[in-house]
């Protein structure tokens, strides 16, 4: 038998062992390291080398920071919706409490106004606030939450801050029913603050202007005007506002001026609102003079005289 050798034939021969070219190699790279850090031999190498691998070291990057990126956006986002709602919330919150503020403030205003009418008319005038308007959408007419419980009569005359709101109409036991100077032929003796002339304001009904009728082409009257009022009715007291003249016609063709007016208390928007008694509306009446108990009171003081 012959005997198979087990080593490998000469041409696959694989030169130096594992271990030899560990050492070597192991030996190269001291050498090389002593070199570098001794001499700086191989920093233009490196150089080279590190921009030669930038493009592979951002290739390996770049899905990391596209995530990163993308979760920031999306985090972004959000927290900037969060603070978009948080600050239309709070806009909404500043933007009642202002809305609340300008109407205490003109509440206040209107409070102050009818206090020192109040103070005025030293207590014959009774403080009312407006419920609800009429249903009709004809009729121009508000009811108030006092009423014959507070010693209100039909008749008795309403105005509020700034002047003539309308008159009582109606009665009951907790609220009263008001007519507005706004009523359809609702009238009102008013004068002429700047020439005295005297004249009955009418109202004309929802979505007209009042007027003025029954006055002279030649009437001493003029866009501008105040109407106050002339007291010669005896439901109003003098001298308070009812309306502002906004034009005067006098071309016409007909025996009247035709005279628009606006009113100047607030008739439809008012809230607190004064209804005056009849003592500030009918001063009382004197007394009258007995003719016989005078000429008697007369006689006797003569005879005691004499």
């Amino acid at each position: 038998m012959h005997h198979v050798s087990a080593d490998p034939p000469p041409f696959f021969h694989r030169g130096l062992s594992p271990l030899a070219r560990l050492a070597f190699v192991g030996l190269v790279s001291v050498a090389l390291m002593f070199a570098d850090t001794r001499f700086r031999y191989l920093e233009g190498v490196r150089q080279a080398v590190a921009v030669a691998l930038y493009p592979v070291q951002r290739a390996v990057q770049l899905p990391g920071e596209a995530l990163a990126w993308v979760g920031a956006y999306f985090a972004s986002k959000r927290e900037l919706t969060d603070e978009n709602e948080r600050l239309e919330k709070e806009r909404v919150a500043q933007s009642q409490s202002t809305q609340e503020f300008a109407r205490l403030t003109e509440e206040n205003r209107s409070l102050r106004a009818l206090l020192e009418l109040s103070r005025r008319y030293d207590g014959a005038a009774t403080a009312v606030e407006v419920l609800y308007t009429g249903r009709d959408p004809f009729t121009q007419k508000v009811f108030v939450n006092r009423g014959s419980d507070a010693g209100i009569q039909a008749g008795f005359a309403v105005i509020d801050g700034v002047g003539v709101v309308g008159q009582v109409t109606r009665v009951y036991p907790a609220m009263a029913e008001v007519t507005l100077v706004t009523d359809k032929d609702h009238a009102v003796p008013v004068r002429v603050e700047r020439s005295g002339v005297r004249a009955v304001y009418f109202g004309a009904g929802a979505g007209r202007p009042p007027e003025l009728r029954f006055m002279a082409p030649t009437a001493d009257i003029r866009p501008g005007d105040k109407l106050l009022t002339s007291g010669i009715d005896g439901t109003y007291p003098p001298g308070i506002a009812v309306a502002q003249v906004e034009s005067v016609d006098r071309e016409t063709g007909q025996m009247f001026a035709k005279i628009a007016v606006r009113p100047l208390a607030g008739a439809d928007r008012s809230r607190h609102l004064l209804v005056l008694g009849q003592r500030v509306t009918q001063p009382p009446r004197p007394e009258e003079a007995n003719d016989g108990e005078v000429v008697k009171k007369g006689r006797g003081k003569g005879r005691r005289g004499s």
